[in-house]
């Protein structure tokens, strides 16, 4: 699994870091019963803090994608996949942003606007 991070982004390490993992959940590059690379592993190999990991792990298990037990490692769970309608759904509203010229922070926080809503 490859982690993607850019140290200047004005975005917290651990959120990108679940971005990752969500990212390849839906692309179905991560499967039910997956396990993630450890957070030790991750953290040595960003060279990054282990508890940035630990909080990512952490926010994906409140989502309800990872389950975190000890000496099992983040397994993600049955309900992780994202169903190929909203998948679909996702990348037209993408394309109609980059269309017309809408940035991804601003497409992010209005799709959180209306998440909440």
């Amino acid at each position: 699994m490859l982690f993607r991070i850019d140290p200047a982004s004005g975005v917290a390490i651990f959120d990108q870091l679940a971005a990752s993992v969500r990212a390849e959940l839906a692309r179905g590059g991560l499967r039910a019963g997956d396990r993630l690379p450890s957070a030790r592993e991750v953290a040595a190999a960003l060279d990054i803090n282990i508890h940035t990991v630990l909080k990512a792990y952490q926010e994906l298990r409140d989502d309800g994608l990872v389950d975190l037990r000890r000496g099992r490692g983040a397994v993600v769970t049955d309900n992780a996949g994202v169903p190929a309608e909203v998948l679909a759904a996702a990348r037209e509203l993408v394309a109609a942003a980059r269309r017309d010229g809408v940035s991804a922070g601003t497409l992010t926080a209005l799709i959180r606007e209306e998440y909440s809503a």
